[in-house]
């Protein structure tokens, strides 16, 4: 099955909804020249300051490739072209107190250029053993 698939992507929201997660989050691990695109909290934003990888909230009626396709290009003016795998996901308490589980992939995009944010402050393409402030969660998946 690969994951892509509706069943894939049905089981993952299955899974999370049996855990009791309140919130799911699709997030896309774009690599360029060993390099991965990290984009930067606003200062006043929940977890301000902090670097991530490009994510957001899977709306209601969207499956969690539909919001990673649609959040990428929000957060980053940048196109998926294709979703190369499944590379794990994590849990972490939200804003509002409940859980949310971020549902990552690695995508290949049309363009790496140019990166145009919507919701971040600043952006940069790390290295893995160069990483800046990041949760442990996006460290354990983007670092060797």
């Amino acid at each position: 099955m690969t994951v892509t698939s509706p069943e894939f992507v049905a089981g993952l929201a299955a899974d999370a909804e049996a855990a009791g997660i309140t919130g799911l989050v699709a997030a896309a691990v774009i690599s360029r020249d060993g390099r991965v695109l990290l984009v930067r909290r606003n200062p006043d934003d929940y977890m301000g300051g902090l670097w991530e990888i490009p994510s957001g909230t899977v709306e209601a009626g969207e499956t969690i490739l539909d919001a990673l396709h649609r959040e990428t290009a929000e957060e980053t003016g940048l196109t998926v072209d294709q979703v190369d795998c499944y590379i794990g996901h994590f849990d972490y308490r939200n804003s509002r107190g409940g859980t949310t589980r971020q549902f990552n992939f690695a995508v290949t995009v049309e363009k790496t250029e140019p990166v145009v944010l919507t919701e971040h402050d600043a952006h940069q393409w790390a290295l893995p053993s160069e990483l800046p402030e990041i949760s442990d969660a996006v460290r354990n998946l983007i670092a060797p």
